[in-house]
């Protein structure tokens, strides 16, 4: 799945059609919460022979949220699952901003 592709799939989530970004916003220009961005973070590459044969891509969409929001992330892991996606999740609370950060992490093959 490229990245253009989780864009889209992100896009879809309903409600937030407008509201997802790489990355982040521009300073500025963030949409009123609840809101998602998703970045590339790293490779695990599998190598054999001092090639790379399959890159591994290691995506975090990163939900954030004023409240604990159960319905959003709701709608979030419906989308990853019919998409096949297998994910991790994690949350911290972001004082400096006073918002919920929702993490789900999980690799694709590009």
């Amino acid at each position: 799945m490229t990245l253009a592709e989780i864009k889209t799939m992100l896009q879809s989530i309903e409600g937030f059609s407008k509201k997802v970004a790489y990355r982040s916003f521009p300073v500025g220009k963030a949409p009123e919460l609840p809101f998602i961005c998703y970045l590339d973070t790293a490779t695990s590459n599998f190598v054999a022979d001092n090639k790379v044969y399959a890159i591994i891509q290691e995506i975090d969409i990163e939900f954030y949220s004023k409240n604990k929001d159960t319905v959003s992330e709701g709608l979030i892991e419906a989308k990853l699952a019919a998409n096949s996606i297998v994910w991790d999740k994690y949350r911290e609370y972001l004082e400096d901003e006073g918002v919920y950060e929702t993490i789900y992490t999980f690799t694709t093959n590009q």
